[in-house]
C-alpha cells in the first residue's frame, strides 16, 4: 500500500514543523510532560558507587533499545530515597542530555528500584495526552534533531538545557492515532532495521575476506603447488621454500621516527606537507585536515624527510595503521611515525606495507607495543620484525594481485555501505513523515499486503519540512 496524504492541514505557525494534519493539536514539551534530571547529582560521586542496591542508570548503559541492567552501578537506599522524581518507573522514556544528546530508551523490563545518575532527562506524560512510546518515535524524528542541533550549547560538551528541551514545539495527535503511528512505525522500522543489519553484516563478512586476501598473498603466495618451508616465526607458519625470512633492520637503509616534540607553534599556513598518525588509514595517507610546516623547519628535522616507498606505521595511538609514501607527498615531513626506508634492490615499500597491513603484520607490531598508559612502538623494536621476503620481481607481481583483488572488494564494500546508508535514510524519512502528519497511516494494517515504502516520496516529504520548515 502507498502512504496518502491527510485530507486537510493547517499551519503550525512553527518553522521547523511547517503544515500539520488540521485535527491534530499543537503543543510544548512542557505543557504535556513531567520532565526531571539529577540536579547537580545531589553531591553523588563515583565514590558513592555501590555493587548492590538501587539501580543508577547513565548514558554508557543504553544498549539498543533498553538499558543494559546487568552493566548498571548501583547506589544506597537513602540516594535512591533522595529524589523521589528521578525514580524511573516502568514505561519511562530516558533522553540523554550531555555529550551524545538524543540517545533514546523506553524503560521496560525494570528490574527493581532505579534512579538516575547525571545526564539523562526521565519523561512521563502528565495527562495522558500522550504514550510514551510516541514520544520515543517523535523524539526520533528530523523535528527534535533540527531542534536540538539549533539549540544545544557547548564546544566541547554538547548539553541540553532542560527549558530548552520543555519548549520543544510538536504536533500531537489523537492517542487513538498515536498507537497506530506507533505500530505502523514499530513494524516498518523493525523491518528496515533487518534489512540495515544484513548490509552491516555484508560489509563486515566482506572487510574480513579483503583481509583474508592480503594475508593470505603476503604469507603463502599465489601458486598453491609451491614446496612450503616452516618460517619459525610466530603468526607466520608455513612460507612458500624459496621465500627469504629477514629481519627489517637487514633490508633498510633506515628505521626512524618523526618529530616528536610540542607542534603548537611549528605550524604554518603553506609550506612543507606536515603527516600525522590521523592521516594514515585503510593502508593510505589521508591528507586531510592539512598541516604545513616550513623548509627552515623541515631541514632542521632532516632524519624524517620522507622519499617515494617509505613506509609509514603509527607509532602512538591507533597503533597497526601503516601506508606507504607516494611519489605526491616526496619531500614531506612527519610527526610520531616510523618512517622505514626500504633498500630498493631487495625490499618493495609496496609490498611492505601490504605484509604490516596483514594480519601477521599487525599482530607482530602489537607485540612489541611498549606502555600501559600510553602504548606506543620503538624503532628499536621494529627493526627485529621478520618480514617475509620474496623475490623482488615477485613481490611487484603479488601487490598487483592484492589490488586488484582489494579494488573489487572496495566496489563491493561501497555498493553495500550506500545500501546501508539509503536504508537508514528511508528509516529516518519515514519516522519523521509519520510523527508529523506528512503521510497518513490510520488505514495502515500489520496483516496487509505492503510494499516497501517509496523513498523518493518520504524523503521528499521528510526534507521539505526540514529544508523549508513546511510540508512538500
Amino acid at each position: 500500500m502507498s502512504f496518502p496524504k491527510y485530507p486537510e492541514y493547517k499551519d503550525s505557525g512553527v518553522e521547523w514543523l511547517g503544515e500539520v494534519p488540521a485535527h491534530w493539536a499543537l503543543s510544548r514539551v512542557k505543557y504535556d510532560s513531567h520532565v526531571k534530571a539529577r540536579i547537580g547529582w545531589h553531591g553523588l560521586t563515583s565514590d558513592e558507587f555501590t555493587e548492590v542496591g538501587p539501580y543508577l542508570v547513565t548514558g554508557s548503559d543504553f544498549k539498543g533499545k533498553s538499558v543494559c541492567w546487568s552493566e548498571c552501578y548501583h547506589c544506597t537506599e537513602e540516594r535512591y530515597a533522595q529524589d523521589p522524581h528521578i525514580q524511573l518507573k516502568e514505561g519511562d522514556l530516558l533522553i540523554t542530555k550531555d555529550g551524545t544528546i538524543g540517545k533514546l530508551i523506553l524503560v521496560e523490563g525494570l528490574p527493581g528500584k532505579a534512579t538516575l545518575n547525571s545526564g539523562i532527562f526521565v519523561v512521563r506524560p502528565l495527562k495522558e495526552k500522550y504514550s510514551t512510546r510516541f514520544y520515543y518515535w517523535l523524539l526520533q524524528s528530523r523535528v527534535f534533531k533540527d531542534y536540538i542541533g539549533i539549540h544545544r550549547t557547548g564546544s566541547t560538551i554538547l548539553h541540553l538545557y532542560q527549558e530548552t528541551f520543555e519548549n520543544l514545539a510538536y504536533a500531537l495527535p489523537p492517542v487513538t492515532e498515536q498507537t497506530r503511528i506507533v505500530a505502523f512505525l514499530d513494524n516498518e522500522t523493525g523491518k528496515i532495521d533487518t534489512l540495515i543489519e544484513e548490509q552491516r553484516r555484508l560489509v563486515e563478512l566482506l572487510k574480513e575476506k579483503r583481509q583474508a586476501v592480503i594475508s593470505h598473498a603476503v604469507t603463502k603466495g599465489l601458486d598453491p603447488n609451491v614446496p612450503m618451508k616452516d618460517s619459525g616465526v610466530d603468526w607466520l607458519g608455513e612460507v612458500p621454500a624459496h621465500w627469504e625470512i629477514r629481519k627489517l633492520s637487514t633490508v633498510t637503509e633506515k628505521i626512524t621516527n618523526g618529530y616528536v616534540g610540542p607542534t603548537r607553534d611549528i605550524f604554518v599556513s603553506e609550506g612543507v606537507p606536515y603527516l600525522q598518525s590521523l592521516h594514515i588509514k585503510n593502508n593510505q595517507i589521508v591528507f586531510s585536515p592539512k598541516y604545513f610546516v616550513s623548509e627552515e623547519w623541515s631541514r632542521l628535522h632532516h632524519k624524517s624527510i620522507l622519499r617515494a616507498g617509505d613506509v609509514l606505521i603509527v607509532q602512538t595511538g591507533d597503533i597497526g595503521q601503516v601506508a606507504v609514501v607516494t611519489k605526491e607527498f616526496t619531500g614531506s615531513n612527519c610527526h610520531a611515525l616510523i618512517v622505514v626506508s626500504p633498500v630498493s634492490e631487495f625490499l618493495y615499500g609496496v609490498w611492505l606495507s601490504w605484509v604490516l597491513n596483514s594480519d601477521y603484520g599487525y599482530n607482530s607490531l602489537l607485540s612489541i607495543k611498549t606502555g600501559a598508559l600510553h602504548p606506543h612502538l620503538n624503532c628499536g623494536y621494529v627493526k627485529d620484525v621478520y618480514v617475509p621476503l620474496p623475490p623482488l620481481g615477485e613481490q611487484y607481481d603479488l601487490v598487483g594481485h592484492i589490488e586488484r583483488e582489494l579494488e573489487s572488494f572496495s566496489g563491493l564494500i561501497s555498493e553495500a555501505e550506500k545500501a546501508k546508508y539509503l536504508l537508514q535514510e528511508r528509516r529516518s524519512a519515514l519516522i519523521s513523515a509519520a510523527v508529523t502528519g506528512k503521510i497518513d497511516v490510520r488505514g495502515w494494517s500489520a496483516g496487509a499486503e505492503t510494499k516497501e515504502p517509496e523513498l523518493a516520496m518520504v524523503a521528499e516529504e521528510s526534507a521539505g519540512y526540514s529544508a523549508r520548515g513546511g510540508a512538500a
